[in-house]
């Protein structure tokens, strides 16, 4: 079988999973961990080598507060999950406003190892596609400076995505990692994040297996 080496996650739908199971909106976000886990264990399983989540946008940012509070704690015990496993971790995202998690910064600069490290993990936290391009081009420089474009980006130390996973029935990238994911491959799930099971994420490695990956060749 022919795997990804990159493997984007957007976990949609902990939202209208509270509210389907009589909740209110912020109580989903929790429920939205352990299936997190699940996944870094079956990508560990099968050897993918990387894995991104997204946590939370800058334009997510603009929901009540009783969310966003909810969103960023959950951000950071996803962390404190993580950091208690195999894995190469990194955090990108806007660390200039006060939305952007102080217990997470010290995971921005460079990737922490945990335990025998085996898989990079990233996750994106008060991340947004804008803040991410702002840097392409110095406006002193102009398009004449032909700078190398992934060099630019505030997402520069994560790797191409060859497969996006997106749960909650919805088929956009709502702005995930706009240039790293310009070929990849997306594979949505009807179910939402909160109900994760493991056949998601081998049906999802089956129709990968089946695309035709040509990078445009």
């Amino acid at each position: 079988m022919h795997k990804p080496d990159h493997i984007g996650i957007i976990p949609d739908g902990n939202r209208r999973w509270a509210e389907n199971n009589g909740l209110s909106r912020e109580k989903g976000y929790k429920s939205g961990l352990q299936p997190g886990i699940k996944l870094y264990e079956l990508c560990k399983r099968e050897g993918i080598n990387e894995i991104t989540y997204y946590g939370f946008t800058m334009d997510n940012t603009k929901r009540p507060s009783t969310q966003t509070k909810a969103f960023r704690k959950a951000c950071i015990n996803a962390v404190k999950m993580l950091s208690n496993k195999d894995a190469y971790l990194l955090v990108v995202g806007n660390t200039e406003t006060k939305m952007f998690p102080n217990e997470l910064k010290q995971y921005t600069e460079d990737r922490i190892k945990f335990g025998k490290g085996n898989i990079k993990v990233n996750f994106l936290v008060n991340y947004g596609w804008h803040w991410d391009l702002r840097n392409l081009f110095n406006k002193n420089e102009n398009y004449r400076s032909k700078k190398k474009v992934h060099n630019s980006l505030k997402s520069k130390k994560i790797s191409r995505v060859d497969l996006i996973i997106r749960w909650g029935a919805r088929k956009r990238l709502s702005g995930f990692l706009p240039v790293q994911s310009i070929y990849a491959d997306i594979y949505t799930v009807d179910d939402l994040w909160p109900e994760f099971k493991e056949e998601h994420f081998y049906n999802a490695l089956e129709w990968y297996n089946n695309q035709d990956i040509t990078y445009g060749g």
